[in-house]
């Protein structure tokens, strides 16, 4: 699992506008790295949300009553922590223009949605 505190930090979350050829260039194909980026973008999410639920579950407290609410400072800093993080697709976006994916170019044209970046 990968450190997301590490990972987002210094990056603008407010969207702007980006240089379509710039992210070509690294590809040669527009469709190719856009498709790298959702790839990536989908593994962080995906990595975001199993860590988010780990530190949550340790908060958990099973009551019999669906009214009872309780309220925990930390659980609280900790939602609002990953609510202020930059989406996964402009983390990715950063990686993929950073070179600090690997991923593999199939010449064959049915291949290219199944392509998974590493990190």
């Amino acid at each position: 699992m990968t450190d997301i505190k590490n990972l987002a930090q210094g990056f603008d979350s407010n969207l702007s506008a980006r240089d379509i050829a710039l992210l070509a260039s690294k590809t040669e194909n527009v469709y190719t790295a856009i498709s790298v980026i959702s790839a990536r973008a989908r593994q962080l999410s995906n990595e975001i949300r199993e860590e988010l639920h780990s530190k949550l579950e340790e908060f958990a407290i099973v009551s019999d009553t669906i009214e009872e609410v309780h309220e925990n400072k930390e659980q609280i800093e900790i939602s609002k922590f990953y609510e202020r993080l930059p989406s996964p697709t402009i983390i990715a976006f950063h990686e993929f223009m950073n070179d600090q994916l690997e991923y593999k170019s199939d010449d064959s044209a049915s291949n290219e949605e199944d392509q998974e970046p590493e990190a």
